[in-house]
């Protein structure tokens, strides 16, 4: 080795150099983003004396090849010739001969730039970004500096490990000194984001008569005496028209070839994917992973764009149809993310909104999903008082001004680190959901279950009109959770701002109304809706029947109604979730405890409980779960927390979020889940495998809450 390294430095004087590509995420600060030409020299007679290896599988694995212009240049691969034609899998740049880009060789046959693929592999992605062979042979890629000072006189180069040897291979490429290449930048993001890809052009469709939405009303009891009574509940049910293919007569060219239904409006999704110091190992394997199961999930009408944050944001690719060589593409842009540096959600999501405001082109339904793992390290500001930070700030304006949220963002809070306060008040303030990924190991499942939803929106824009009609009859409240509801100030009509609704979803939200004195039946209210269908486009306007009961002389013994008495409970666990919350982050846990096992009691009392209504049971299940998660400090502040937003966050909602718990899985009977989540859900589960194997594959826990079918 001595005289390898004597004709190291004898090389100095030979004016020879190594191009050494930088790998982009790899560092915090920007000149991760740039490759440096290192000026160093190396005898090609020095990287001839470093020993290969013997057995077949170390050499496949030590393929590298260092393109170069001249003779001397060391080669490796026998596909070598062939590489002028090939672009590289991770960067998409060429791998042409003399371009000083060392190549890689893998087991599968694929080749790529050595410092694209030992930058991937690792973080523990040890599948081939192209086939996803799992790979029995690595690249690895270290440094020299600890071994050899460098600098003017000093050797830094990038350099394969080779397998079952502590020999080092160098790969060189002869650069005449004053003939110097200067750095090469990698492409950097347009000022505008106006480059999405165009639309592609759907058929005619024709939608039966049955995509309209269900709509009915339910009285707390059919009569009441004639005297006057202040709090009377009403109970208002919508249920989404279902995707049904049978119903698409001519050809949707959204149609994926993984047969998902085709009744469907495209999609334009933007996932802000946090890949900070903090994701590295095998939480960036498994984000990969996860994404991959979007990627393919998506059809060739709807485009995807992938914004990666650290701390700072960037975009990986514009917004592209996820035709199957976009498909390819978003894939191989995955799989080259590494990690490290901070957390700047708010520089993420400001980028993520300039996307969908760039667009020059747009489909029916936009969305975006964040996912991180910390927290935001950069923008969190104090209000005045420096109690609780202001988190809808990190929240782009043009996110919050949509009447009608038209851009959510669905926020996965990613093992026990992540700020849960900052995510779920992102969600909440652009009407997403927030999910709590406590297990590493579900993310692919959680993100299957959102997908399942945002891919099956059948209504948009869906407002709900309630007016009173006998005079004496006034609306008093509306308990629509975070839907937007306003009552008018002479109590005679109200509104609530649905939004939309994925196929087969369901709404409930209970009103409050007066009773005057009267001694015939009282017509209560009518009630009505307008949406927008997401496929067609098609405006509908549906009116409800008109509530009404008699009004006997004596009291009856007729039992509550029991769609009523079921949401009311939901309503109160919900709320009683809420004032949990606030105790516990004054720190009174034992309070919070408390108000916990108070709703437990007054739902074990319920009408509904004592009819055997599984949704207690379910909701009984919930609020037990959230007591053992608030045993200590320690526990809450771990878990507790998360747990609790998103509980919150499904309740007010009304839609399914994610979460690790141990709650029995036997209460999992009625969920906010509609069936194309749950036939996303079980893709995921058949289909993919996590990598501990097919033991270790959990559902996560969706929140329970919805009352039987009606």
């Amino acid at each position: 080795m001595e005289g390898v390294w004597r004709k190291a430095k004898k090389a100095l004087v030979g004016g020879l150099c190594v191009q050494l590509p930088a790998v982009a995420g790899d560092r915090e600060d920007g000149a991760s983003e740039r490759r440096a030409s290192d000026a160093v020299s190396l005898d090609s007679t020095a990287a001839a004396h470093v020993s290969a290896p013997n057995t077949p599988a170390a050499t496949a694995t030590a393929m590298a090849t260092a393109d170069a212009s001249g003779p001397s240049a060391l080669r490796r691969s026998k596909s070598g010739g062939k590489s002028s034609k090939r672009m590289c899998a991770i960067c998409f740049e060429s791998m042409k001969p003399g371009h000083g880009q060392a190549l890689f060789t893998a087991e599968c046959s694929h080749m790529f730039h050595f410092h694209c693929i030992s930058s991937n592999v690792k973080h523990g992605n040890h599948v081939c970004p192209v086939c996803r062979a799992k790979w029995k042979e690595i690249p690895f890629n270290r440094s020299l500096s600890s071994i050899v000072p460098h600098g003017r006189g000093g050797l830094n180069v990038n350099q394969a490990r080779l397998p079952q040897q502590d020999a080092y291979m160098a790969l060189l490429r002869p650069v005449p000194n004053r003939q110097r290449e200067p750095p090469v930048l990698l492409a950097s993001e347009p000022i505008d984001f106006n480059d999405d890809e165009p639309l592609q052009k759907m058929e005619s469709v024709k939608i039966g008569s049955s995509r309209t939405v269900e709509m009915k009303t339910y009285p707390e009891f059919s009569a009441i005496p004639q005297s006057s009574q202040d709090d009377f509940a009403v109970l208002i049910h919508l249920k989404a028209p279902y995707a049904n293919p049978e119903q698409v007569t001519g050809r949707l060219v959204n149609a994926t070839s993984n047969g998902y239904p085709t009744s469907r409006a495209p999609v334009d999704l933007v996932t802000v994917l946090d890949v900070s110091g903090s994701m590295a190992g095998t939480k960036l394997a498994l984000l990969k992973r996860a994404m991959g199961f979007v990627i393919q999930h998506l059809g060739p009408s709807d485009r995807l764009s992938v914004i990666a944050f650290s701390s700072t944001a960037r975009r990986l690719f514009h917004l592209r149809r996820m035709s199957h060589s976009g498909r390819q593409q978003a894939l191989q842009a995955v799989n080259s993310l590494g990690a490290s540096g901070g957390t700047n959600i708010a520089d993420a999501l400001k980028k993520a909104a300039k996307v969908i405001e760039d667009r020059s082109y747009q489909n029916p339904v936009c969305s975006i999903i964040l996912l991180s793992d910390g927290q935001d390290t950069y923008n969190i500001p104090s209000n005045i008082t420096g109690t609780r930070p202001d988190y809808r700030s990190l929240v782009p304006s043009s996110i919050l001004n949509h009447t009608f949220r038209l851009v959510p963002v669905h926020a996965f809070g990613f093992g026990v680190d992540h700020d849960s306060d900052a995510l779920h008040s992102i969600a909440e303030a652009s009407g997403g959901t927030f999910s709590f990924i406590e297990d590493e190991g579900v993310i692919q499942d959680a993100f299957a279950q959102c997908i399942g939803g945002l891919l099956s929106v059948v209504v948009q824009n869906m407002q709900l009109i309630v007016e009173c009609v006998h005079p004496g009859v006034h609306l008093r409240s509306i308990k629509s959770g975070s839907y937007l509801s306003k009552v008018a100030a002479n109590g005679r009509n109200g509104s609530i701002d649905v939004g939309h609704l994925y196929a087969d979803e369901e709404r409930d939200f209970l009103l409050s109304v007066s009773l005057p004195q009267c001694r015939e039946q009282t017509t209560l209210l009518k009630v009505a809706c307008a949406y927008k269908d997401s496929l067609t486009s098609e405006v509908f306007k549906i009116q409800g029947d008109e509530v009404k009961i008699l009004r006997p002389k004596s009291p009856t013994s007729e039992p509550v109604c029991m769609e009523v008495d079921r949401e009311r409970n939901r309503v109160r666990a919900a709320d009683a979730i809420e004032a949990a919350r606030v105790a516990a982050e004054r720190g009174a846990l034992s309070d919070a405890v408390t108000i916990l096992d108070d709703c437990r009691r007054i739902l074990s009392e319920s009408f509904a409980s004592r009819s055997g209504d599984r949704l207690c049971t379910a909701l009984d299940a919930e609020l037990r779960e959230m007591q053992e998660r608030m045993a200590n400090r320690q526990r809450y502040e771990a878990s507790g927390r998360a747990y609790l937003l998103s509980g919150l966050s499904s309740h007010s909602w009304q839609r399914a979020t994610a979460r690790g718990d141990s709650t029995d899985s036997a209460t999992l009977v009625y969920s906010y889940q509609t069936p194309s989540m749950v036939q996303m859900l079980q893709r995921s589960q058949n289909h993919c495998p996590s990598p501990q194997g097919p033991s270790h594959v959990q559902q996560p826990r969706i929140l329970l809450a919805k009352p039987q079918p009606r």
